[in-house]
């Protein structure tokens, strides 16, 4: 199970084994928001000259925006690479024919979708375009998104845009990652923020250092009361041989057998 993503700037070649060597599980080389529009196409010749000499297959990349004109270089130049990505990851999704355009300009071994969604646009059409064949994952992200509609950046703030992402992701078998946490000195304000965003059903966030990964997984990791409560509600439902099942008095029913098998999955 993929817990953590991490971002490190597409025009810093220095930094990006550092980051593959890091404890993510997923990294993501930036050409969009890190990179300065002067160097962008340096940037881009250097990211997929290192994508394609690596041997870490958990690395890959964010392209430019549809809207921007960057866009079409980038995506010229990844279907003519030949590499075969974990993911491609598009930023500001606001409908399904972002998604669809894409899908048609990339050759199938490049990988499933990533979509970033963080606009109103992309929230209000988020069930269509999660419901897409080739996206596997996505990102929430609360910065854009707050300055779309104005709302302030506190995280309860978010919480309608993160409640319909995780329906929507839940729906169509999509990992969904939490927004980046950026204050990169404050651990326990990711720790806790990040407890926050698995009690409403996000089991995955964004990182923009490595020092965040360790709070992120900590968060993500099931407390040994937890284990044992699934393993608990597991051998009663096994025991029941398909009847009645009751641990300590209570109904065992289908979503708390589901929820105790996600609790030994992300313990694993």
């Amino acid at each position: 199970m993929n817990r953590s993503l991490l971002f490190v700037p597409g025009n810093r070649s220095d930094r990006f084994e550092k980051a593959c060597e890091s404890a993510a599980d997923l990294v993501c080389i930036d050409l969009e928001d890190a990179v300065a529009p002067q160097d962008k196409s340096t940037a881009r010749d250097t990211v997929l000259a290192f994508l394609a000499g690596t041997d870490h297959r958990h690395v890959s990349l964010r392209i430019n925006a549809a809207d921007t004109e960057f866009y079409e270089q980038d995506v010229k130049a990844l279907a003519g690479a030949g590499l075969e990505l974990p993911y491609v990851m598009l930023p500001k999704v606001g409908s399904l024919d972002d998604i669809k355009a894409l899908d048609r300009a990339l050759p199938d071994r490049t990988g499933p979708l990533f979509a970033l969604i963080e606009s109103a646009l992309g929230v209000v059409n988020c069930e269509e375009i999660l419901a897409h064949k080739k996206v596997e994952y996505a990102l929430y992200g609360a910065i854009d998104y707050a300055g779309d509609v104005g709302c302030a950046p506190g995280w309860d703030n978010h919480l309608y845009a993160r409640s319909r992402m995780v329906a929507a992701c839940a729906a169509f078998d999509v990992t969904l990652f939490d927004t980046p946490f950026i204050d990169v000195k404050d651990p326990e304000g990711l720790e806790a923020a990040t407890l926050k965003s698995r009690d409403l059903g996000i089991y995955a966030r964004a990182a923009i250092h490595p020092a965040q990964i360790g709070p992120i997984h900590k968060a993500l990791s099931p407390s040994d009361a937890e284990v044992s409560h699934a393993k608990r509600v597991l051998a009663a439902y096994e025991a029941s041989e398909g009847n009645v099942a009751l641990l300590d008095g209570k109904l065992i029913e289908a979503p708390i057998i589901k929820a105790a098998r996600r609790v030994l999955a992300w313990a694993k």
